[in-house]
Order: structure tokens, then sequence, then C-alpha cells
């Protein structure tokens, strides 16, 4: 695997190293000893799979808080969304900067997204599907969000959003504009 630094520190993009032949190719998607080589620790207490019926479809952004921070490694494994972040670590230079990349069944790459990130996407195509492995176990009471359309974050969604979550509407809003 390949890891590639994000403007956002101890975010990378994660690429696939390609065995191929005739009949295809054959990579390893995850591997621990790897991750934690490129220092990235705490990757798998749980897997969930995402399908989502529509293009334009908006889910996140979700974030856990103590005790119940999660590390977040994220795939597309069937047709294409874009993947945003946001860091929410109070002592970054980056704190409340977002980072957004295409992740598509096509191009195969991977998103790792440390602990105290804030995480959502939007799908690009009709029936798409995402693959997370998780560094914990959902917990309710400690879960959080920022609104998708939180004009502080000035998210770019390449398209109008939809079938969003009464729970992402409700969200509270930043008291002020970023990534200005």
């Amino acid at each position: 695997m390949h890891f590639t630094e994000t403007p956002l520190s101890g975010a990378k993009l994660v690429d696939l190293d390609r065995i191929e032949d005739d009949r295809g190719f054959f990579s390893r998607v995850f591997c621990r000893q790897e991750f934690n080589l490129a220092g990235l620790k705490d990757v798998v207490d749980q897997a969930n799979l995402s399908f989502n019926k529509h293009k334009g479809t908006v889910r996140g952004m979700h974030y856990q808080v103590e005790p119940a921070l999660e590390t977040k490694f994220v795939r597309c494994i069937r047709g294409a969304i874009l993947d945003v972040i946001v860091d929410l670590r109070e002592d970054s230079p980056t704190f409340l900067h977002h980072f957004s990349v295409e992740l598509t069944a096509e191009n195969r790459q991977a998103v790792f997204i440390p602990a105290n990130f804030a995480h959502g996407f939007q799908t690009l195509e009709d029936n798409s599907e995402v693959m997370y492995m998780v560094s914990g176990f959902y917990a309710a009471e400690h879960e959080r969000g920022l609104r998708y359309n939180d004009p502080a974050l000035s998210i770019d969604w390449p398209l109008p959003a939809k079938h969003i979550s009464s729970k992402d509407t409700k969200w509270p809003l930043l008291p002020t504009r970023i990534n200005e």
C-alpha cells in the first residue's frame, strides 16, 4: 500500500499495490503491519457497509467524543463518492479545516481518518457502497456531528444535497466562518 499525506496532518490517502497478470490483479486492502509502519494505529474493531440508492445522498458529518474516539478507514467499493473530513483537534493548525477526495470503485483509493475528525460523504452515482473499518464501537451517547451545509465549513458539495437524515439536518451550526 502507498500512504500519501493530506493537507490535514494525520489523515492519509491509501492507494493499492497491485500485482497484475492476465486474470486481473491482487492487492491487500488492509494490513495491520503496513498501517503500523506508516504510524496508523488502532484501525479495526468494526467494519460497516453503507449502501446508498440515490446520487446526491449526503451522510455525515459524524464523529465520536471521549471515551469513544474512533479512527476510520473508508473505501468506496461500488459507484463513487466525494468523501469529506474536518479536523476537530483544537490544538491543530488546521482546526476546522476540511479536505475532500473522490473515492470510486474504479480508482480504489481509500482514506485513513484519525480520531477527532468529522467524516461524511456525498454519493456521486446511484447505488454507491462505502466500506468503513472503524477502530471503536458505535456509542450513541458519544456521537456528535457537524451540519453538512454549515456556512462556517463552506464544503463545496458537487451535487445538490438530498436524501439527508433528519438527525444530520439538526446538528448545531458552528459559531464562526472558516476556510475562507
